[in-house]
């Protein structure tokens, strides 16, 4: 990938950009996907997990509830905390904690203790996660700063569909207790490469201390913040069904369909290639038509492939389920990075503050998402038919209203 170079601007604070390079963006990818592999790597092991735990399949979706309810709120702390005490330590301490969380899980003797285990995990993967966006922030400026999202963002969306892939084989390797195990070692290597790699890039003179009362009114500002707001609520619905899809994917494609453990890694695995092409084609269509109406293609089009699933739910159908799953992932990988680098991009004094929100919408949506494919009375193609409906038509209302601000610079967000 060529080099892009781009100056920071003065006004919001930022220090002077440095090259998009690969490894740097493989590094960002890492830090970001790590916590969406952990969850979704384990899905081909869930009729395994259920018999050892004596539960179904679908109560297993709260061991992918629990994790985002952890992850949504552990964020909240984290952003404040690394813009004061800078990235470099809390990524480090969070992956260290992820790994203590997965070998609490690998040894779990009961579900409930593979719940406790999810949470660590959530508590420590949170801070890698949230992190990689302040950091892109810290870093990249503009159309450079929208390719390293797009990009990071790409990873997070494509590691589960690689993961169920490499899960399945572990499972039937090793068993899904040595999968948690070399996950955690996976967190730990990932740190190793970001102290050697990056380190620390948010220096002290950028840094600002966060009393408790000014991080709840930081908070309160940027969530009555339109421009923040409206496209950060549009991603979050869009990744609140993306997890919803995830948690009722076992049950639908072992469950209804009768797939094997390994047939769902690779049908997951064929769902990369789909938002590969959509997020690289985000930044490129949104510099030609505007972000805007890029972004709100993208819900149409997710919207659409949530309406098939559900138009079909009644007589369940293999090719037409993953016709609407590709749509539906389709438009997400549009409006994902471009809804992220709008909703980031005018704050970079708050990076880190910004991108924990951002975090807990998300992650709150997806464990919204997860709970309601594994509770409502409903069969679980329909659940999710009806959770991808809702989820595209909450964002749609979301970012109807938005206006790019005529303020935001470069041609990573673009004009309506």
């Amino acid at each position: 990938m060529p080099a892009t170079h781009e100056t920071a601007s003065a006004q919001d604070g930022t220090a002077p950009a440095r090259r998009l390079t690969g490894g740097t963006l493989a590094l960002l990818a890492g830090l970001s996907a790590i916590g969406t592999l952990s969850t979704t790597i384990i899905l081909p092991s869930f009729p395994a997990m259920a018999r050892d735990f004596d539960v179904t399949t679908r109560q297993l979706g709260l061991a992918l509830s629990s994790f985002f309810v952890a992850f949504a709120i552990g964020q909240l702390l984290i952003g404040p905390l690394s813009d004061r005490f800078g990235r470099r330590w809390l990524v480090l301490g969070g992956l260290m904690v992820f790994a203590a969380g997965c070998v609490v899980c690998a040894l779990a003797p009961s579900f409930a203790v593979l719940i406790l285990g999810r949470v660590v995990q959530a508590l420590g993967v949170c801070a890698a996660s949230v992190l990689s966006r302040a950091i892109a922030r810290d870093l990249f400026e503009g159309e450079a700063l929208a390719r390293a999202l797009s990009l990071t963002m790409i990873a997070m969306a494509a590691a589960p569909g690689f993961s169920p892939l490499l899960g399945s084989g572990l499972d039937v390797a090793f068993g899904w207790r040595w999968t948690f195990l070399l996950v955690g070692a996976a967190g730990l290597l990932l740190g190793l490469r970001y102290l050697a790699a990056l380190g620390e890039t948010h220096p002290p003179d950028r840094r600002s201390a966060h009393a408790p009362r000014s991080i709840a009114a930081a908070y309160g500002q940027l969530a009555t913040n339109r421009i923040f707001l409206m496209p950060a609520l549009a991603v979050s619905c869009i990744i609140g069904g993306l997890y919803a899809f995830f948690g009722a994917s076992p049950a639908v494609l072992l469950g209804v369909f009768g797939l094997t453990p390994l047939h769902l890694g690779l049908l997951f695995a064929a769902t990369v290639v789909v938002v590969f092409a959509a997020g690289l084609l985000a930044p490129r269509l949104a510099r030609r038509f505007g972000a805007r109406r890029v972004a709100l293609a993208g819900i149409v089009i997710a919207l659409g492939g949530g309406s098939i699933l559900l138009a079909s739910s009644g007589t369940p159908n293999l090719p037409l389920f993953t016709t609407g799953v590709t749509v539906f992932l389709f438009g997400m990988g549009l409006v994902n990075p471009i809804g992220t680098a709008m909703a980031l991009q005018p704050f970079g004094q708050q990076a880190g503050l910004a991108s924990a929100l951002l975090g807990f919408f998300q992650m709150g949506c997806a464990a919204l998402g997860t709970w309601l494919s594994t509770s409502l009375p409903l069969p679980t193609m329909a659940a999710l038919g009806v959770i991808l409906v809702g989820g595209s038509l909450a964002a749609l209302a979301a970012f109807a209203g938005y206006r790019v601000p005529a303020a935001i610079p470069g041609p990573a967000i673009g004009k309506a």
